[in-house]
């Protein structure tokens, strides 16, 4: 634990940045949380809590004016100029900037484990999410050479309760709970890698003030991977439910991730979480839609950058060694505890229409 901190959160309620917020409390952190103020959030007592949109930087400048912190956690900058507002008004003023990034800035690539020194992918596969993310850090790079001390960590694919990708583990646990056959994209030997949403928060404190992690970028995730068959396998035998796997043939992925298997339109869950894309943006991802729509049959990162079969994995030895953190969390303690939230929380309801294409297609 690092000692007592004043520590503000940008965003705070949903769940990396509640996660966050909860572990810093429990860290003996003196916390203050800036967001918008519309969400609802089981947040701990004693907290401190602004109101402000980040689409109004005088907002932000008056909200925050003559307010004193150690530290600012960004859990919400989507766009560069997001953080050159933070660089402006807090530069001299504060002992850590930490900064939440993604692991979808990195290229395409068949060398594992994906290292912090990885080439970036800022060509055409890119969307904005991820530009963006490289934007943002291209102005952190700046601002420590002239003396800001500032973290950027880049989060993978994220596990908990709470999620705000329901597509993720939740249909997963309604799709068991349904008994309903689990889709497997070729033989199921693609490998993919996910943390637990509380051992994130808890390498965020831990980095906290550290000298060694000032201008440097961090991946962080979970310490092991596993296949889309152990994926599904682990989740089943975690959860008590059974898994009825059925492979779809590779050629037959070939199609679908180009987009020349067309379907009915079927909705995904809603993202809750609102990253400002433009209009620009939202038009070149259409073109892609297929790929992403496809994230909610069996998890993949950056389907715009990694093809359908590509193995995904990163290294978070650098953080464990500069702080000393180690992941508690495998993915069948990810899923066990997750899915007690589930129950808890009564569910939801997915629509299937999407994946029952695909069934009709290969049977």
């Amino acid at each position: 634990m690092s000692d007592s901190k004043r520590v503000l959160v940008m965003g705070g309620t949903q769940f990396n940045g509640l996660a966050l917020v909860h572990e810093l409390v429990r860290s003996g952190h003196d916390v203050t949380i800036l967001n918008r103020g519309q969400t609802e959030a089981p947040l701990p007592d004693g907290i401190t809590r602004l109101k402000a949109d980040r689409s109004d930087p005088d907002q932000i400048r008056n909200v925050l004016n003559g307010l004193d912190f150690d530290v600012v956690q960004d859990m919400t900058a989507y766009h560069p100029e997001d953080v050159a507002l933070m660089v402006e008004i807090f530069s001299g003023r504060i002992e850590h900037y930490i900064f939440a990034s993604s692991t979808v800035i990195y290229e395409a690539t068949d060398i594992l484990p994906i290292t912090e020194n990885h080439p970036k992918e800022r060509g055409d596969p890119q969307i904005e999410y991820g530009l963006h993310k490289l934007l943002c850090q291209d102005i952190l790079d700046e601002a420590y050479e002239n003396g800001f001390p500032s973290t950027t960590v880049a989060f993978a694919m994220v596990y908990g309760p709470r999620n705000i990708i329901p597509d993720r583990e939740q249909r997963m646990f309604a799709r068991m709970e349904l008994g309903r056959p689990i889709l497997i994209p070729g033989d199921g030997s693609t490998v993919s890698q996910v943390g637990h949403v509380d051992d994130q928060a808890s390498a965020l404190e831990s980095l906290m003030c550290k000298p060694v992690s000032f201008g440097r970028l961090y991946n962080l995730t979970g310490n092991s991977s596993q296949s889309d068959i152990d994926y599904v396998e682990t989740t089943a035998d975690s959860i008590g439910q059974n898994a009825e796997m059925r492979f779809i043939p590779s050629e037959i992925m070939e199609r679908l991730w180009d987009g020349e298997i067309e379907f009915d339109s079927a909705s995904n869950s809603k993202v809750k979480v609102d990253i400002r894309t433009s209009e620009e943006a939202s038009r070149k991802q259409a073109a892609i839609r297929h790929r992403f729509r496809f994230t909610s049959v069996i998890p993949r990162l950056a389907p715009n950058i990694h093809r359908w079969d590509r193995d995904v994995m990163f290294s978070i030895d650098a953080i464990c060694k500069d702080t000393g953190w180690e992941p508690k969390h495998n993915l069948s303690t990810m899923a066990s505890q997750t899915y007690k939230w589930h129950q808890e929380s009564g569910g939801r309801e997915f629509d299937w229409s999407y994946e029952d294409q695909i069934l009709g297609l290969i049977s």
